[in-house]
């Protein structure tokens, strides 16, 4: 499977949605918002309710997730998300202990076993990833949004060009 190929298909998959530049343009950042945050069990669920309320494109949204939270991306941003909520936050957290506790809420068992790891970091970790996870999710989701409204108008006033000259 070729990475870049792939990435190209969801791009234009993103492109060629239907609705408003605003409407998916909303979803998409919401999805790279979502995604971005460390809550991988509950990233779908997420977004379905956010895009919902704010009546924006969850197809959009479930993209940009994918293509920003992957296994390549998962561990980085989770580093990242640490480091800046240790920086945040008055507690502090080791890498070590989220690397385990990532691998088992990674891993194939059920829900419930997927999520008690988590739990049994107890409240502090939770803020310091939940804190650290907003802080690195934010700046990239106001970007994208303005990123993707660009591409998506730039991309149908070129199609809609191609259309009359043809």
């Amino acid at each position: 499977m070729n990475i870049s190929r792939t990435g190209k298909y969801y791009f234009l998959k993103l492109l060629r949605l239907r609705g408003t530049p605003r409407s998916i343009a909303m979803g998409a950042a919401i999805g790279v918002f979502i995604g971005l945050t460390p809550t991988i069990p509950f990233h779908t669920i997420l977004i379905l309710t956010l895009t919902l309320v704010s009546r924006t494109s969850f197809i959009a949204g479930l993209i940009t997730s994918i293509l920003v939270c992957n296994p390549l991306t998962y561990i980085p941003q989770y580093y990242l998300a640490l480091l800046i909520g240790n920086l945040l936050t008055p507690f502090t957290l080791n890498w070590e202990k989220v690397k385990a506790v990532l691998d088992i809420v990674l891993s194939d068992g059920s829900m419930e076993t997927r999520i008690q790891p988590l739990l049994s970091l107890g409240y502090e970790a939770i803020v310091v990833m939940l804190v650290g996870g907003v802080g690195l999710a934010l700046p990239f989701a106001i970007a994208s949004y303005y990123l993707c409204h660009f591409l998506i108008v730039s991309f149908r006033r070129k199609r809609r060009q191609k259309q009359i000259l043809s």
